[in-house]
């Protein structure tokens, strides 16, 4: 009797080792899960399947998760709302190139040409004493003035701002020597239009004149410069 004791626990006993052994064949051991790069804890697998845990998930995903008491409730954010798209920042604005851009140069050296003309009509009064008639000296600063903006709105760089205030300055004084001379013509002071050499003794147009030459040949270069008979 005890011998058939014995026997039934030694096969029940290896019985229980043997259901061990074929557990521990079929599990497999757990992998690490990496996502874009980074740890996110481990993939268990049983039964032929990969299980995750939620939370992991959740985190991952921008999304929550809920236990309720039958169930777990995995919430993923919309497309395009904040949440979704918190952890891709939006591109920051390229920098503008360096330098001239192409654009602004050539409409500034085009601007530069109609001051010159406007300068050479209203030169005439000083060396011939040419009667002012009519609303042409008007008519050419409004022309020169309405394509200023026009260059104004070329503006796409650094160096463009800053070529564009010495073109403003050089349009200002420009304006101002033109109104006066205009205005000492119109008033019968014909004291300083009829000498051969008005233009050459006038200093305020030497500096629009040297002012002129300077900026031409700094648009033509492509890179900012500055000088003081443009101030």
């Amino acid at each position: 009797m005890k011998i058939r004791n014995a026997i039934s626990y030694l096969i029940l006993f290896g019985s229980v080792l043997l259901f061990a052994g074929i557990l521990l064949a079929q599990s497999t051991p757990n992998r690490a899960l990496i996502v874009n790069g980074k740890s996110a804890g481990t993939v268990v697998q049983m039964g032929g399947h990969a299980y995750v845990d939620v939370e992991t998930v959740a985190q991952f995903t921008s999304g929550s998760v809920t236990i309720e008491p039958n169930r777990v409730v995995l919430t993923f954010p919309a497309p395009g709302t904040a949440s979704a798209t918190r952890a891709e920042p939006a591109p920051l604005p390229s920098a503008p190139p360096p330098g001239l851009s192409r654009n602004f140069a050539s409409l500034a050296i085009a601007e530069l040409a109609e001051m010159r003309e406007w300068r050479g009509a209203i030169g005439t009064i000083l060396t011939y004493g040419v009667p002012v008639v009519g609303s042409w000296p008007q008519d050419y600063h409004d022309r020169v003035e309405s394509n200023l903006t026009q260059v104004g709105v070329a503006v796409s760089t650094a160096s463009d701002q800053d070529a564009m205030q010495l073109l403003q300055n050089e349009f200002s004084n420009l304006a101002r020597w033109a109104d006066s001379v205009v205005t000492t013509r119109q008033s019968m002071n014909a004291t300083n239009t009829i000498r051969p050499d008005a233009m050459q003794n006038d200093t305020v147009l030497a500096k629009i004149s040297n002012c002129s030459r300077f900026l031409n040949s700094m648009l033509v270069s492509g890179s900012f410069a500055d000088d003081a008979s443009c101030h």
